[in-house]
């Protein structure tokens, strides 16, 4: 791996270039680029967790990115026995695509074959409805035929849920789930020395947004190693890695991102994670990335963190900027 031969970074403060020191650490001063989603929340219950995690992750699996996936999903939160619509343990689910049709279509297929399946489970909305007119996606509006005419309606509070005979008793559906506007695509970029400290740092961040509510990483782990740019070499391909921070091509990429700004003697970019973040609200990934870097630049230059940085492209692929300076700025005068 090439050594990128950069300046040492001062105590704190702006550096030239306008990245930014905190900890040792260089937050470049840039944005990162999201775009509008549609996204919903649904509540899988169970006999116990055990279950319903199992249903959640079954649920949120090959959800990483409309890109392949169709939609975004992931654990948003575990819940109480007693929190829940039926007073059993639950887990909170939050699914996001670029249409309410794909998102619908997705929310059918994910619940029909992962929660149905799954042994003493429940599904419920998750987000309050909305006016008379808003858009929702069915939960047990459909679902329920798989009862193939044993199933029975109840109406409780102005609110339809399917009972449906499944083997160990009956499945319980709320009719649909409201959709929302949303934001995908928010992202952090770490520059590490070697693949131990990216790890380390991307995991530490990756925990601090988890404990935010309304957002989700929806990559394994919450990270992803395979960062992409928009478009390729290859006609038939909408994306491609994103070359400008790849390390084993320093020096072969004309515009690599990696040497940007210089460095410490004998340090060198080894390992960049990405971290994407999907939210309910523009606030909540702005918060999220917030917390993240905040994990993130705890750890430091000590950790083996060098540098923070975003991906965006130059403001047209989606109407949210989030601005790393600002963010860090917002968090200081809280």
């Amino acid at each position: 791996m090439p050594v990128l031969p950069r300046r040492a970074p001062a105590a704190g403060g702006l550096l030239p270039g306008g990245a930014l020191n905190r900890n040792g650490v260089l937050i470049d001063d840039t944005f990162a680029e999201a775009f509008p989603m549609k996204a919903t929340r649904i509540v899988i219950t169970a006999h116990d967790i055990v279950w319903a995690r199992h249903a959640a992750v079954s649920a949120t699996g090959f959800a990483t990115s409309v890109i392949a996936c169709g939609c975004e999903a992931g654990i948003e939160r575990e819940i109480k026995a007693g929190e829940t619509p039926d007073g059993r343990p639950g887990v909170s689910v939050l699914l996001f695509s670029m249409s309410g049709k794909e998102l619908a279509k997705q929310l059918e297929r994910r619940v029909g074959q992962c929660v149905l399946t799954c042994p003493t489970t429940a599904v419920f909305a998750g987000l309050a409805p909305g006016p008379a007119g808003s858009d929702a996606a069915a939960l047990g509006k459909n679902l329920r035929f798989f009862g193939d005419g044993w199933q029975i309606a109840k109406m409780i509070d102005g609110v339809r849920y399917w009972r449906v005979p499944v083997m160990d008793g009956e499945f319980v559906a709320q009719e649909d789930t409201p959709v929302v506007k949303a934001v995908g695509g928010g992202n952090l970029l770490l520059l590490a020395r070697d693949t131990d400290a990216a790890l380390a740092v991307a995991e530490a961040a990756v925990a601090a947004m988890k404990r935010l509510p309304n957002v989700v990483m929806p990559f394994p782990g919450g990270v992803v190693r395979s960062g992409s740019k928009v478009g390729s070499r290859y006609a038939n391909l909408h994306a491609s890695t994103n070359d400008a921070f790849c390390p084993s091509l320093v020096g072969l990429v004309a515009h690599s991102e990696l040497a940007r700004g210089g460095s410490t003697p004998g340090e060198e970019i080894g390992c960049v994670m990405e971290i994407v973040i999907d939210g309910l609200t523009e606030a909540d990934v702005g918060e999220a990335m917030r917390v993240g870097m905040e994990a993130a630049v705890a750890i430091g230059q000590g950790g083996g963190l060098l540098r923070i940085s975003a991906g965006n492209y130059g403001g047209k692929l989606g109407p949210y900027h989030f601005h790393l300076h600002r963010l860090l700025a917002a968090g200081e005068t809280a």
